[in-house]
């Protein structure tokens, strides 16, 4: 069976990885994982980043880099991460302020894309990671997500569509990621349990309530309600490079052997 490189999120395991950076990506190599995607470098320098990853037999692929510090000082964010060996840089969140619907979110999007030249000129793609609250809808009818993709050129800015909040936002992840093929190459693998609660964005540290229906929670890839069978077709069908695995948060036993059963699953079906 045809099948895509599928890679860890380093966010899922960040409670072994900031303890000991190395061997955490020799475990994640053993579970089963050829490759990383980013999320911070904790405290080491990408020099070093990129030796662990040599030596464990990992490549990183990509890396989310805060809006703020890519806005801050592009060409040393993007830099950083260039050096580490990735193809993609990724913004991973947009604060209140800066999000559709928001007064900051049209100036938001002038600065993505002026990143997103600055990514170009240094040979590298960026791409946004989307959650939920992207999926409003904006005067013209569209929603704040695809809104985005309609101002920022395809030549500046790709997607990394986040399955799980996608499907949380009531949309079929199968059709948005065949909605953006040729500008999909990335896409995030996360399952979860229930619908909209109040204890939704505060797993992920955010301070909102929504309206109680069955509790949220985040489970491994092929343990919750996602039906993976159609996205992972939709990720061949819209030229995907790499799917990467991502799991905020696990409570029913620990971020590595969550990330191996992710891994576990994805190969029982012939990825």
């Amino acid at each position: 069976m045809k099948n895509l490189p599928v890679g860890l999120q380093l966010y899922t395991v960040r409670d072994f990885a900031e303890k000991d950076f190395f061997g955490t990506l020799k475990k994640v190599k053993e579970i089963g994982y050829d490759y990383v995607e980013l999320a911070g470098m904790y405290g080491l320098s990408p020099a070093y980043i990129k030796a662990a990853a040599d030596e464990a037999g990992i490549k990183v692929v990509s890396a989310h880099v805060p809006m703020a510090e890519l806005s801050a000082n592009p060409e040393a964010a993007i830099d950083a991460v260039i050096a580490v060996g990735v193809k993609y840089v990724v913004i991973p969140y947009l604060d209140e302020t800066l999000r559709p619907g928001a007064a900051g979110f049209e100036g938001c999007l002038a600065e993505i894309e002026k990143i997103g030249k600055v990514a170009a000129a240094n040979g590298v793609k960026l791409l946004y990671h989307n959650h939920d609250f992207e999926f409003v809808k904006m005067p013209d009818g569209s929603f704040g997500l695809d809104y985005m993709y309609k101002r920022v050129p395809a030549e500046y800015l790709a997607t990394e569509l986040d399955t799980c909040w996608i499907k949380v936002a009531g949309e079929d992840p199968a059709a948005y990621v065949r909605k953006y093929a040729g500008r999909a190459p990335v896409v995030h693998l996360k399952d979860f349990k229930g619908q909209k609660s109040e204890n939704m964005y505060e797993l992920i540290g955010i301070a909102k309530k929504v309206k109680a229906t069955e509790e949220f929670g985040f489970r491994p890839v092929g343990h919750g309600v996602q039906d993976f069978g159609p996205i992972l077709a939709a990720c061949l069908e819209a030229g995907s490079e790499y799917v990467i695995v991502e799991q905020d948060r696990s409570d029913d036993c620990t971020s590595i052997e969550a990330a191996a059963k992710s891994r576990q699953y994805l190969k029982s079906v012939g990825w």
